[in-house]
């Protein structure tokens, strides 16, 4: 997921306009086509390995929605999202979110998942899942912090290793984003209360070096180290019962993985 950080109050608000930007749902077929280019301007995938046009349409045939950001007319950003079912609970999959790169890190990627959330909300669905690289800093603060995701599931290489550079030549491990949109913890966050108090049980670091460590060949193996040592640390937590509950930055941009019990918070039904 390619995004920014923080929002206003009133990004919530369905078709609302914050500056030039407007965030609404897509609809029309070229809506569609411009959100096809921009993955690959996003991603620079292969051609394998993009989302077709046709995806984006069956998205919001099927109970899924495509989501855009607009200036001035032109896409800037778009989340697009599929049905899905787990266990008799009915959620939505959140697959794909970008925003082009001289719009990040303004609030556009917390804004596009607010509008995904009410538009949800709306049609009675109170989960929205999404996958995200566990060595990606920002993204797991937007979605743990700003958000208030929690994670308990990690999926190992789960795409195989992809054409895309931001991988950097990495297996594709991910986090399962668990966004229960009706929580005590979202419904705070909503509310600019932050997120409950919880008890620490272990953190995982991250490094700020990373970005630099995949980027470079001569460097990789110390990024695929601290992608291993963080997988073990992780799902041997989430296998005893442990959740990511917080996330943690501090001045050197290290990010930090915090973890507790959800059983311990929960007040709100979940699978």
């Amino acid at each position: 997921m390619a995004s920014g950080e923080a929002a206003g109050k009133t990004a919530v608000t369905r078709g609302a306009a914050t500056d030039s930007v407007t965030v609404r749902k897509c609809e029309a077929l070229d809506e569609m086509r411009a959100c096809f280019a921009l993955q690959k301007e996003v991603w620079n995938f292969s051609d394998a390995e993009l989302v077709p046009v046709r995806m984006f349409v069956l998205a919001t045939k099927i109970g899924g929605h495509v989501i855009g950001a607009f200036d001035r007319g032109d896409l800037i950003g778009f989340a697009v999202a599929f049905p899905g079912m787990r266990g008799g609970h009915s959620y939505l999959h959140s697959h794909m979110l970008a925003v082009r790169h001289q719009f990040r890190n303004a609030g556009l990627g917390r804004r596009l998942k607010l509008f995904q959330r009410e538009e949800a909300l709306a049609r009675g669905i109170d989960l929205m899942e999404w996958t995200f690289d566990p060595l990606e800093i920002k993204n797991a603060y937007l979605n743990i912090e700003r958000l208030g995701a929690i994670a308990r599931r990690y999926n190992v290489n789960q795409y195989g290793i992809t054409s895309s550079p931001l991988q950097g030549g990495l297996p594709s491990d991910r986090l399962v984003a668990e966004w229960w949109m009706k929580s005590e913890r979202v419904l705070a966050l909503s509310n600019e209360k932050g997120l409950p108090k919880f008890e620490r049980r272990m953190c995982v670091e991250v490094p700020a070096q990373i970005y630099e460590w995949k980027a470079s060949a001569s460097t990789r193996t110390r990024a695929l180290e601290v992608q291993k040592r963080n997988q073990e640390q992780l799902r041997k937590a989430f296998a005893g019962g442990l959740s990511v509950l917080g996330y943690e930055r501090d001045r050197s941009g290290d990010g930090r993985f915090v973890l507790g019990r959800w059983t311990e918070l929960l007040n709100y039904s979940t699978f």
